[in-house]
């Protein structure tokens, strides 16, 4: 069986993790013949499509995100009409939601998968090609049968997260960017409404060993610039204190973090303001200045709080520090969009990220889009 992953980033910078953690988990599984195609989304459609057909696939499988969703699926429907007889499976965070009028829509695609791939995805391997009725056990896996009745199988969590195979194993980790992501932990304890992450609890932890035997990894391999994604580096300030004594041994890493500035305790400010120079880039998740609009957003930590973290990060000389708002959020007006920006910049921020709100599948602000008078 033949299995084609396309690799389709926004950039050249970026690359998909999603690859390399699933092939890690299956890597000796020898019934399995691998093949990619990588591009990004400026390229042309006709060029992507045709790399594709030479490999002449079985499967063709991608994940699928905000940045890449239309380019994908304009390539995935032409290969699909060349090759008839091949399953494309898709798979990332646009399935997060409800499936059922994508899959209507796209007949082309076989099936999506909700939820974290590592464990699920390998079992549906197994029985791809058999009837409809052998998919039923996969978790998270949404698809219409024979009859095109529409099923959907849940929400897959990988609950042994500190089990995984890590992807810096798989021969398709991409060493030649200008980073590698990291993952520390898996979920996040907030409950943003607007955020992918508001729902994946528990959250899930590597051993700290486990970590530094990966940074030893990616150490070896020259890498310069590590971003972390834990969702909220410091949830837990014991675990942040002993994650940046590990970082430690790493002074020609830079790591880049996310923090939420109302959780920082004393120890951490003073940990933080011992550390190496440039051996951090934070990124502060602040959102927004008015009390009301994060209430409605139902982000975890106080006003007050957050704001005195800021000033204190961007007080580090050690370090620099970017602010991010979010135009669009519940509530959120732009005559205070701007007094938050002179509030910010008056702070000293290194950066100011001014993002517009993107109602992302399965969060609970897509939910409620009408209730809360947002148009999109």
């Amino acid at each position: 069986m033949k299995l084609l992953w396309l690799d389709l980033n926004s950039s050249y910078a970026h690359s998909s993790l999603a690859l390399p953690a699933l092939h890690a988990q299956i890597a000796n599984n020898t019934d399995i013949e691998w093949c990619t195609v990588s591009a990004t989304i400026n390229e042309n459609t006709g060029s992507v499509v045709n790399q594709i057909y030479r490999h002449q696939p079985d499967i063709i499988a991608a994940t699928n995100w905000l940045f890449n969703h239309e380019q994908l699926l304009h390539i995935v429907s032409r290969a699909k009409a060349l090759l008839p007889h091949c399953c494309v499976i898709l798979g990332g965070p646009e399935f997060l939601g409800d499936n059922e009028a994508f899959l209507y829509k796209n007949k082309f695609v076989s099936g999506v998968f909700r939820g974290e791939g590592e464990e699920v995805f390998p079992l549906w391997l197994k029985v791809w090609n058999q009837p409809r009725k052998e998919w039923k056990s996969i978790t998270g896996l949404c698809y219409l049968d024979e009859s095109e009745a529409y099923h959907d199988n849940g929400l897959a969590r990988v609950m042994n997260f500190s089990e995984l195979v890590p992807p810096e194993e798989s021969r398709f980790f991409n060493w030649s960017k200008p980073f590698v992501q990291l993952e520390t932990t898996r979920g996040c304890f907030n409950t943003c409404a607007f955020c992918v992450s508001g729902g994946e609890k528990p959250v899930r932890t590597l051993s700290l060993e486990a970590t530094r035997k990966r940074l030893d990894v990616i150490h070896q391999h020259g890498i310069k610039n590590v971003r972390v994604l834990d969702r909220t580096f410091n949830y837990n300030n014991k675990r942040a204190k002993e994650l940046l004594n590990l970082f430690r041994e790493y002074p020609d890493i830079c790591f880049h973090l996310e923090i939420h500035p109302a959780l920082l305790s004393d120890e951490l400010k003073q940990e933080l303001a011992t550390l190496p120079k440039r051996l951090l880039h934070l990124e502060a998740g602040i959102q927004s200045l008015r009390e009301n609009v994060l209430e409605q957003s139902r982000r975890i930590g106080k006003l007050s709080d957050a704001l005195a973290g800021l000033k204190y990060l961007c007080s580090l000389e050690n370090m620099e520090t970017h602010a991010d708002l979010i135009a669009g959020l519940p509530l959120y007006h732009l005559s205070e969009i701007f007094d938050d920006v002179r509030t910010l910049a008056e702070y000293g921020a290194g950066e100011i990220q001014l993002e517009s709100l993107k109602l992302l599948p399965g969060t609970e602000m897509k939910r409620r889009a009408d209730e809360l008078g947002i148009q999109y």
